[in-house]
């Protein structure tokens, strides 16, 4: 007879079930799979926000210069755009006159509209001295609301209003070796633009770079006249669009670093600059009669004709004393 404690003792069997090795490891596999699904779609994230970006950046540079830039190494080089540009460049109206864009909609721009409203203008053209600086205060209060006070400057010429929109130390108008205005730039050349509108007076549009070259050489290669005539171009865009008519610009140049307003340090920031002379009545018929169909000509020998000048300029040579004539 077995002990009693061998009686009361049972016997437990286990029955293991031998899983196949998929079932073993299925899930193993579906999160390493769930893991590289999510880090493709944070890296195709980035790559949308960079290509958003460069879009944003080339739809004003095509839209200002008509050129299509890319950059290579230290330098840029230029490359005109042929064909169709497709549709990645958007094409919206310029604002009528004395019109602004608010959210894609146009609205009348009325001094009410904002605490800072631009002033309304007392007079419809400029011409004294005394008009002009008057002009010149104006727009240099527009320039400290939009925190740019330091960034602008204003002569009065014999010409017009010399406005001179330059770079300091601490902050540029542009990005660097680039057409791409700052925000606060693209905001202030918009918010002159509906006081522009108010007036008659035509202006020169004037790009200016410092003297630092780009890598690139030869006649096909960006420079710094490419890149000041692409600035001038910039900055007409953003006036026509905060308002701005374009009867009212006469000329557009870029003059590269020809004309530094710091001469001993071409490198300055005072030398990268827009400048938007305004004009007088007088001085504006007097640069468009100079690209235009001469008023005198008679044939001098045979198939030369020769061109005489303009009354008016012929009476101020006579006015002028004979120690100054030259």
């Amino acid at each position: 007879m077995p002990p009693k404690s061998d009686a009361l003792h049972q016997t437990v069997v286990r029955r293991v079930s031998r899983r196949s090795e998929d079932e073993v490891h299925g899930g193993a596999w579906k999160v390493a799979f769930a893991d590289f699904c999510l880090a493709l779609l944070a890296l195709f994230l980035v790559l949308w926000l960079l290509a958003s970006r460069n879009s944003e950046r080339m739809q004003v540079i095509m839209k200002s210069a008509g050129a299509n830039l890319l950059e290579e190494g230290n330098g840029v080089t230029n490359s005109l755009a042929s064909g169709s540009r497709g549709s990645m460049i958007e094409r919206n109206p310029v604002p009528a006159y004395g019109e602004v864009q608010v959210r894609g909609k146009s609205k009348q721009s009325t001094n009410a509209d904002t605490p800072d409203a631009d002033p309304r203008l007392t007079k419809s053209r400029y011409e004294t001295p005394g008009d002009m600086k008057e002009l010149s205060r104006l727009i240099e209060r527009v320039a400290a609301q939009t925190g740019l006070a330091a960034n602008v400057a204003g002569i009065v010429t014999p010409q017009g209003l010399r406005l001179m929109l330059h770079d300091t130390e601490s902050r540029g108008m542009f990005e660097r070796g680039s057409a791409m205005p700052s925000e606060r730039f693209k905001t202030l050349l918009r918010r002159l633009g509906p006081m522009f509108a108010q007036i008659e007076n035509q202006m020169v549009i004037v790009g200016h770079t410092d003297a630092l070259q780009y890598a690139s050489a030869g006649a096909g290669g960006f420079s710094n006249s490419a890149l000041s005539s692409h600035r001038a171009m910039a900055a007409r865009m953003h006036l026509l669009e905060g308002g701005m008519p374009a009867a009212s610009v006469l000329q557009v140049a870029g003059m590269a670093e020809r004309a530094p307003m710091d001469a001993v340090n071409p490198n300055a920031a005072v030398n990268r600059r827009i400048e938007l002379l305004i004009l007088t009545s007088a001085q504006s018929r007097a640069l468009a009669a100079m690209f235009g169909t001469p008023r005198e000509s008679w044939p001098l020998v045979e198939g030369l004709e020769a061109s005489l000048p303009a009354a008016d300029a012929m009476r101020e040579l006579r006015a002028k004393p004979a120690n100054q004539a030259d």
